[in-house]
């Protein structure tokens, strides 16, 4: 269907997506009006519209008509120009000389505000200073509509159309026509793939130099998302030769790759790359990635102080400790302790069981002794909260730690107001969970602290590496420059857990004990998957809430794999099914085939550091904190779904509400299940992981030692013990290439002569 006509409300509109809700008459006399609902950017009151859809029959409102592509129109009758200029439209125009400037020039004003803007000073009330502004804001409006109709010619949508004009404004089109992989390199959100088909509806060939230089770019970058910091060089040819081969043309590849290596030359020129012999490996970085890295050395090894403290005042404090909280710390433990009191950084490594909380808690108390400022993080919400119930200290994740705000800077879109200029008045820093961290926040968390300050980072070295690109933590440690405490010593009360002991088990590369003679720790042997996904339901919404007195949202079904009948996706479905089934008292929404319905436990999927939170009293009413950004892993549960508004709100695990956009629904994800990856420092009363079949290269020791060891009270695996012993023997984690540990040894070689760039 078609409707065309003036728009003469917006009813609702959200600023982030773009949905709007608009109330438009079609005829002169403006008595038939129509409701029209979808996502349209630049509509204003006393425009003209022209939009194909289709009525739809709204559950809770009248009729409505469904936008799926439209046309905005400047109005031509003189009643809807003055509709227009009172809409806010033109800064500095209200009513009265609305009506004024349409009275003097009727049918010929807008010609007037853009052709001759000067005759408006005509106008009692228009200084010719004015007069200027306003035509200058009138061109500006009819830009950025020419604007989006040309890229729509692109396929680009109207939301990412506005994010380039800002980006260029009438330089777009030089833009387009010259050069369009300059958008991926330029604006968040066009990759490489959506530049590329710019590219051929312009008539760029496929070797074109712009298009060799941005899939470098573009590969380069993907490599970060699978956790590398480079790439060596031969690989990253290789790569993009295969991703540049038109179909069918692989006879083509070797010319490719010669004109891969000039474009590398190039790129380096231009100071976009890096490349750097790494350990026999000639390694080609970002060159963001590698100064973000190297300049992470240098501020490692700043910290790097020796304080000078006497061993018998230690004791002493030490000795207090124990006798108040009725403690005995073995020697490794005492070790660490001491060199926290005695070191500017410090590491704190150890698996389950090995006291790594004791120690926490001993250092908190020996520097709160000697009256110093302490703060405490981890890199997820879950972990922050799991950190505060051990220690009794008030613990924060990172980014609330470095205050983030998500005002604009570069292109990030997001800033820390806790960094150099304005670093974290604390003593002591310690983080848990370190294992996580990556690169950029490890980069960020440095540049807050300064030289002086105790940094004490606490992990599990053997848990999965973090999401992000980088092996921090690990690199931290091999470089054998920094003071590492490796607790090893399994105590007492935590000999009698079978969860424990087969962590232990499983990375000494030995066989987990799984005879079922276990209080915390069973096999239930299943040989086909419609069994498992049968055993799996029935162990989630009622045997393990009961046997570990929990809530069937927090028991966690954890798979190594996203797709298959075990996948994240397909038991998301079948676990839904069961714990939150359809109901008439329950909305819901449907996109891509996923069904989001209140009560649904959901998990954010990628960080965004602009989405607003806030943590309410127990009224609900009434804010008593808020702040900006949600990141990849953090687990809610769907409080509220607003049909009308198109938008949902979930309670986050800390405390914190979150309102989404039915349009940013790609951030979000069922959790009944979810991938062992996503489950990184995170703790659950019960673990059940369904284990059946899937490739090597997911099956390994260290997915299934980090699955073992997010459960607190009982793992239950379902499946195949015999894969349990095949992921134990296979001993092959996935490559990084990270460079962290080299740049730590060669600034420590260079000394003073430290390398630092700016542009980190």
């Amino acid at each position: 269907m078609k409707l065309e006509g003036y728009i003469e409300k917006i009813i609702y509109r959200n600023e982030e997506n773009g949905y709007t809700v608009l109330s438009v008459v079609t005829d002169e006399k403006y008595d038939d009006s129509h409701v029209l609902v979808g996502y349209v950017e630049g509509a204003r009151q006393g425009l003209y519209i022209c939009a194909e859809g289709e009525e739809v029959e709204h559950p809770y409102y009248e009729t409505q008509f469904k936008i799926t592509s439209y046309e905005l129109r400047m109005p031509e009758d003189v009643d809807s120009m003055e509709r227009y200029l009172c809409s806010g439209a033109i800064k500095g125009i209200g009513p009265v000389l609305a009506m004024h400037i349409v009275k003097k020039f009727k049918k010929d004003t807008f010609r007037i505000i853009e052709f001759e803007p000067e005759r408006l000073s005509e106008i009692k009330g228009i200084s010719e200073r004015k007069a200027r502004e306003i035509g200058i804001q009138f061109h500006e409006s009819q830009d950025i509509r020419q604007a989006m109709m040309f890229l729509g010619k692109y396929g680009i949508n109207a939301h990412l159309a506005v994010k380039i004009f800002n980006e260029y404004g009438n330089r777009l089109y030089r833009v387009i026509e010259e050069n369009p992989y300059q958008l991926a390199d330029d604006i968040q959100g066009v990759g490489f793939k959506i530049a590329d088909e710019i590219a051929r509806r312009a008539g760029i060939g496929p070797d074109s130099e712009f298009r060799i230089r941005s899939a470098i770019l573009y590969t380069l970058n993907q490599s970060g998302s699978l956790g590398h910091m480079f790439l060596p060089k031969e690989m990253l040819i290789r790569k993009v030769a295969s991703f540049l081969v038109p179909e069918g043309e692989d006879v083509f590849r070797y010319s490719y790759e010669e004109a891969i290596e000039r474009q590398l030359s190039t790129l380096q020129l231009e100071r976009k790359i890096v490349l750097k012999e790494i350990n026999g490996i000639l390694a080609v970085y970002g060159n963001a990635q590698y100064y973000k890295e190297l300049d992470t050395a240098r501020m490692l090894l700043d910290l790097d102080l020796t304080y000078d403290v006497p061993d018998i005042e230690i004791q002493n404090i030490l000795k207090r400790i124990e006798e108040k909280s009725e403690i005995a710390l073995d020697e490794l433990q005492r070790s660490a302790v001491r060199q926290a009191a005695t070191s500017g950084l410090v590491i704190i490594t150890g698996g389950p069981g090995t006291g790594k909380t004791t120690v926490i808690n001993t250092i908190i108390q020996y520097f709160e002794q000697e009256g110093l400022e302490l703060r405490l993080a981890a890199p997820t919400g879950r972990a922050a909260k799991r950190m505060t119930e051990a220690t009794g200290y008030q613990a924060q994740t990172i980014h609330r730690l470095l205050e983030l705000n998500g005002g604009v800077e570069g292109d990030t879109g997001f800033r820390f107001e806790r960094n150099a200029q304005n670093p974290l008045e604390a003593d002591v820093v310690i983080i848990d969970e370190m294992s996580m961290v990556d690169i950029y926040l490890a980069h960020a968390l440095l540049q807050a602290v300064v030289p002086g300050t105790h940094l004490i980072l606490v992990g599990d070295v053997n848990q999965l590496p973090s999401v992000g690109p980088g092996n921090v933590l690990k690199d931290i440690i091999n470089a054998k420059v920094f003071p590492v405490i490796e607790l090893s010593t399994v105590y007492r009360q935590e000999e009698n857990s079978d969860i424990v002991m087969n962590a232990h088990r499983i990375n000494r590369g030995e066989y987990p004990v799984m005879n079922n003679k276990s209080q915390d720790f069973f096999l239930l042997p299943r040989n086909n998957t419609r069994a498992i996904i049968e055993e799996v339901g029935q162990l989630a919404s009622v045997k393990m809430p009961k046997y570990v007195q929990a809530k069937p949202y927090e028991v966690q079904v954890l798979t190594p794999m996203r797709q298959g009948e075990l996948g994240v996706e397909n038991l998301n479905r079948e676990l839904q099914a069961i714990l939150n089934p359809p109901s008439d008292k329950k909305k819901e929404y449907t996109v891509q085939n996923v069904i989001f319905r209140e009560g649904d436990k959901v998990m954010q999927v990628k960080n965004n550091y602009k989405l607003e939170w806030a943590v309410y009293d127990k009224s609900g009413y009434f804010e008593q904190e808020k702040g900006m950004g949600v990141f990849n892993g953090d687990i809610g549960i769907i409080q509220e779904i607003d049909t009308y508004a198109e938008e949902l709100k979930v309670l986050m695990d800390d405390d914190r509400v979150v309102t989404y956009g039915f349009k940013m629904l790609e951030e979000l994800e069922l959790a009944y299940a979810i991938t062992i990856h996503k489950s990184q420092g995170s703790e659950y009363p019960a673990v059940i992981l369904p284990i059946l079949s899937g490739p090597r290269v997911l099956l390994h020791r260290n997915l299934l030692y980090t699955a073992i060891t997010r459960a607190k009270k009982c793992v239950v695996i379902v499946g195949n013990g015999y894969k349990i012993h095949e992921m134990v023997d296979n001993a092959d984690e996935q490559k990084r290439y990270s460079g962290l540990m080299w740049a730590i040894k060669e600034q420590m070689q260079k000394g003073d002569t430290i390398e630092f760039h700016t542009d980190c």
